[in-house]
C-alpha cells in the first residue's frame, strides 16, 4: 500500500474509534434508573435539612370558576431520602384557616405514612386513613400524597428514553389495587433532576391527569419549584400552587410536627 494510502486509512480508523468511543463516553454519563429516581427524589422532596414556603393556591373548575387557598408549609428530614415530617397550616379563605395537616412520611414500604387533618369548626382530629392519600386535598386537584410525595418502593422504575433535556421515566405501581392509576411518566431534568412533568395513565392507557412545573428558581443554592399545575383532563379542572417567601435549613424543632400543636399552631406556621 502506498505511503498516501496508508495515511488516508489512519485517518479513516482513528476517526472512527474517535466516534465509537465518544457514544461510549455518552452512554456511560447516563446513569441507571434507581439512580435517577433517587436523584429526583432527593432534589423535589429533601432540600436541605428542613424547608418552609408560604404557599397560594388556585383552584379552578371547568367552567372558569376560581377558589383560593393559602397556607403555610413546614418540612423536616429525619434521614436524607428517609422518613419525614410535615406540617400545613392553613391561613385563607376563611372556611379552612386554622386548618392543620400533619404528616409523618414513612419510606419503608411495609409502613403507611400517619396523616392527620385538624378541622378547627368542630375542633376534631381527624386520622386520614392510607387508603385516602390519593384523594383530593381541600377540595383541590393535588391530592393528600401530591404535598409529601410518593414513596419510591411503591413503583417499580424503568428508563424509557433519553432525550436532549430530560431522563424518562415509567413507573408502574407494585400493588394496582391501591391506585387508580396504571402507569406514570415522570420528565426529569438532566441538569438538576427535577421532575419537571408528571403524566398519569388510566386503566385503558388513555393520559387523564398531569402535574407540570412551570416556574424554578435557585434558592440557597438550591434548584427550587415555585410554581406547579395540575390538571384533571377528566373534569377539566386545574390547580395552580405558587410558593414564596422559600427557606431552607431554618431550624425547626421536632417537637413542632406532633399532635400537640395540631390545636396550637407554632409562630413558625403563622409568621
Amino acid at each position: 500500500m502506498k505511503p498516501i494510502h496508508i495515511f488516508i486509512a489512519l485517518i479513516a480508523l482513528s476517526v472512527f474509534l474517535f466516534a465509537a468511543d465518544s457514544g461510549n463516553k455518552e452512554t456511560e454519563k447516563i446513569p441507571n434508573v434507581d439512580e435517577i429516581v433517587n436523584k429526583a427524589n432527593l432534589v423535589a422532596y429533601y432540600q436541605a435539612n428542613d424547608g418552609k414556603a408560604k404557599v397560594s393556591m388556585t383552584i379552578t373548575d371547568k367552567k372558569g370558576q376560581t377558589r383560593e387557598r393559602e397556607f403555610i408549609i413546614l418540612r423536616k428530614d429525619l434521614a436524607d431520602g428517609g422518613d419525614q415530617h410535615y406540617y400545613v397550616y392553613f391561613l385563607k379563605p376563611a372556611d379552612v384557616r386554622k386548618m392543620v395537616y400533619l404528616v409523618h412520611k414513612h419510606t419503608a414500604q411495609d409502613k403507611d405514612d400517619d396523616r392527620w387533618l385538624y378541622l378547627p369548626a368542630l375542633d376534631l382530629v381527624k386520622r386520614i386513613a392510607a387508603g385516602d392519600k390519593r384523594t383530593s386535598f381541600v377540595g383541590s386537584d393535588f391530592l393528600y400524597e401530591d404535598v409529601s410525595g410518593r414513596s419510591l418502593e411503591e413503583d417499580s422504575h424503568e428508563l424509557i428514553e433519553t432525550t436532549e433535556n430530560f431522563f424518562i421515566v415509567k413507573n408502574v405501581p407494585k400493588d394496582p389495587d391501591n391506585v387508580e392509576f396504571t402507569y406514570y411518566n415522570v420528565f426529569i431534568d438532566r441538569n438538576n433532576f427535577i421532575p419537571m412533568k408528571m403524566q398519569y395513565y388510566d386503566n385503558q392507557g388513555s393520559l387523564y391527569r398531569t402535574i407540570e412545573a412551570q416556574g424554578v428558581e435557585l434558592i440557597q443554592k438550591f434548584p427550587t419549584v415555585v410554581k406547579a399545575l395540575v390538571t384533571d383532563l377528566k373534569t377539566g379542572s386545574k390547580t395552580e400552587m405558587q410558593f414564596s417567601d422559600v427557606k431552607y435549613d431554618i431550624g425547626l424543632d421536632d417537637e413542632i410536627f406532633t399532635e400537640r400543636y395540631l390545636r396550637r399552631p407554632p409562630r413558625e406556621a403563622i409568621r
